[in-house]
């Protein structure tokens, strides 16, 4: 799940736990608001502690039209 699907998570849990007054018997909406904006938070946290390990660990892709060289030394031929 990306970035708009943990947002959206987050806005349905939103909607869910402060914007509706159903009662539905046997489920509370509010706790599954809040849970699923706890879900939400979470993802979107892992999401960007993995994208941002990407780009220290050079994980960058070059731009369109960049040239990339790469040299390889060998011993002992």
């Amino acid at each position: 799940m990306g970035i708009g699907g943990c947002v959206i998570v987050i806005a349905l849990g939103a909607i869910l736990a402060f914007g509706v007054d159903w009662h539905l018997s046997g489920v509370n909406l509010h706790l599954v608001g809040f849970i699923l904006m706890a879900a939400g938070f979470i993802g979107l946290f892992t999401y960007a502690s993995i994208f941002r390990r990407r780009g220290l660990h050079g994980g960058r892709r070059p731009a369109v039209g960049e040239v990339v060289e790469e040299r390889r030394y060998y011993d002992g031929l």
